[in-house]
């Protein structure tokens, strides 16, 4: 599983997702953006991680996450998530390099 390079910072969080609330995109293979990492938190229950090859490739990877678990997309990388019990609670936190732009207009919107 990949690591979160240690000069990138959080500069987004989702919502709490539950079975009720969850955007369809991610149970659907998608990706994260260019310089993006993603850090899936399983708060309550566990979800399954998928990773594939390419767009339309293979599993390449699989993770149960339990509850108090983490998983990390790198960035541009193809993932989807199963719930695996009705239970299932998760926030992802997304990262980015400190000095990128994206971090500077998440900065700009806040002031």
């Amino acid at each position: 599983m990949a690591q979160i390079p240690s000069d990138f910072v959080n500069y987004k969080s989702t919502q709490v997702f539950t079975l009720e609330n969850v955007p369809k995109m991610f149970l659907h293979s998608h990706n994260t953006k260019a310089g993006v990492y993603g850090q899936i938190k399983v708060i309550s229950g566990e979800l399954m991680f998928y990773g594939f090859r390419s767009r339309r490739g293979e599993v390449e990877q699989t993770l149960v996450i339990p509850a108090g678990g983490i998983a990390v997309s790198p960035p541009e990388y193809w993932h989807k998530v199963e719930f695996l019990t009705d239970e299932t609670s998760f926030r992802v936190d997304f990262f980015a390099r400190k000095d990128s732009s994206i971090v500077k207009e998440k900065q700009s919107e806040r002031a």
